[in-house]
């Protein structure tokens, strides 16, 4: 719908006031992946949609805890605007909170009319028309894990893992979850119409996976987006806190975030879509396309855990025995390997990329993914041999970055990748995260304390 297409706001406006709801709440992901947002009086909404909300564009290049960091067209540039517009077509009432809908928002830049560089959003959407030049249209389904916490006043952090109860792998219900936190968040995000199929306890005691509906990949990454914030939303509620951080304690796994990939065919065209990975005839049932797709995939990895690997935090998760992939490899039906083939074939035949972790920004990970797999199709290289058994070894396999520095490092030198995901975009996340790796290592943590301070 066009921004200024003013009766079909009205018919908006009358279907929301007849239901009760008064107020949209407008919002749009920054470089993290958190959700920014202002609430509109529903009588309002024609104007937010012809002349756009004004945000200040450093939110962008604000840190976690409020920092403006220096990348250029934000501090520089005296802090200019950016413009974000309501995007109806995503409008849906919150579940949780009476009265209140919530949208989407397209973020341009006031000065160009053109899409401002930052916003993950319009990089994704900028790789699929790229896509979509080549006659692919990318389905992405995405898994998600997440850790609830519970208050812990007297604790160094403030919060304590919600059921420490070891054992309870894969189950649902109130041995893994006395609070019945699953339940009840399931039906509230179902309600949310983000495509939720089901949920369940995941390894660690208080982490929990809860499964999305494999879509068209913009679609995939809204969803995930907004999943992502109602679970954090959802917890607050409860006086609880929901991370999706990468690993955020020492005696338990971290949290991943799986995309499943493949592509169809134009659906415009004869026949609609067709499933463009499965070829019964092809090396392991996979076509052509399926193949090219997981070498490139391979190829980009070392840049692409910048993009889904994105925190300090993130290289704590990897390592030896910690079922997170750190080796560069693919395997058939093998979890150990960072980019699996599910046994699937037909309409399911996919890659699994297994790489990512929770606090990855679901815009630029699945820009980052379909991306390297479009390059690996145009390039037409075929992936080594899959791995066999148990991986982790390396010996075998290429090792990923072992951390953020190493990643940056990595994407910054991938020009082929650069040049997909866009100069300006690519220059403005390098110089945002390339902040908080300084930030850090001027940091005293609790562990230089406890290890030092009492001996030396």
């Amino acid at each position: 719908m066009s921004a200024i297409d003013l009766p079909e706001v009205r018919r908006h406006i009358e279907r929301l006031t007849s239901e009760g709801i008064d107020v949209v709440r407008v919002v749009y992901p920054d470089l993290l992946g958190t959700d920014r947002a202002r609430d509109v009086l529903v009588d309002e909404l024609p104007r937010a949609c012809e002349h756009g909300l004004a945000f200040c564009r450093a939110v962008y290049h604000t840190s976690p805890q409020g920092d403006v960091v220096p990348v250029s067209g934000g501090l520089d540039a005296g802090l200019p605007d950016i413009c974000v517009r309501p995007d109806l077509s995503t409008l849906v009432a919150l579940p949780w909170e009476p009265g209140v809908a919530v949208c989407l928002g397209d973020v341009l830049d006031p000065a160009t009319g053109s899409p401002a560089p930052e916003s993950p959003r319009d990089l994704l959407r900028a790789v699929l028309d790229r896509c979509a030049g080549h006659g692919l249209r990318p389905v992405v389904g995405p898994e998600l894990e997440y850790y609830l916490c519970d208050p812990a006043p007297g604790g160094a952090s403030g919060w304590q893992r919600y059921n420490r109860d070891p054992g309870v792998v894969y189950t649902a219900g109130l041995r893994a979850d006395p609070a019945n936190h699953l339940l009840r968040t399931l039906r509230h995000v179902r309600d949310l119409n983000i495509g939720v199929l089901s949920g369940n306890h995941e390894f660690d005691g208080g982490q929990f996976e809860i499964n999305l509906l494999h879509s068209e990949a913009m679609s995939a990454a809204d969803r995930a987006f907004r999943f992502k914030a109602a679970i954090k939303e959802l917890a607050r509620k409860e006086g609880r806190l929901a991370t999706f951080m990468a690993k955020p304690f020492n005696d338990a796994g971290g949290s991943g975030f799986h995309l499943h990939l493949s592509c169809d065919s134009d659906p415009e065209g004869e026949g609609g879509a067709r499933n463009l990975f499965d070829d019964p005839s092809g090396p392991y049932g996979l076509s052509a396309t399926a193949r090219h797709a997981a070498a490139g995939l391979l190829a980009h990895a070392p840049a692409l855990a910048a993009l889904l690997n994105p925190t300090i935090n993130s290289y704590k998760r990897f390592g030896p025995d910690t079922l997170a992939p750190w080796l560069i490899d693919w395997g058939l039906d093998n979890r150990s390997a960072m980019v699996r083939v599910p046994p699937e074939r037909g309409s399911g035949a996919r890659l699994e990329l297994r790489l990512g972790d929770a606090s990855a920004n679901p815009y630029l990970a699945i820009a980052g993914a379909v991306a390297a797999a479009l390059l690996g199709v145009l390039a037409g290289q075929e992936p080594s041999a899959p791995l066999e058994g148990y991986g982790y070894d390396t010996d075998r396999s290429p090792v990923l970055p072992m951390s953020l520095s190493a990643a940056l490092d990595a994407l910054e030198a991938d020009t082929a990748l650069t040049e997909v995901l866009g100069k300006d975009f690519v220059a403005s996340f390098l110089a945002y995260k390339r902040n908080e790796v300084e930030r850090f290592q001027r940091h005293v943590t609790d562990w230089e304390f406890t290890e030092y301070a009492y001996h030396l």
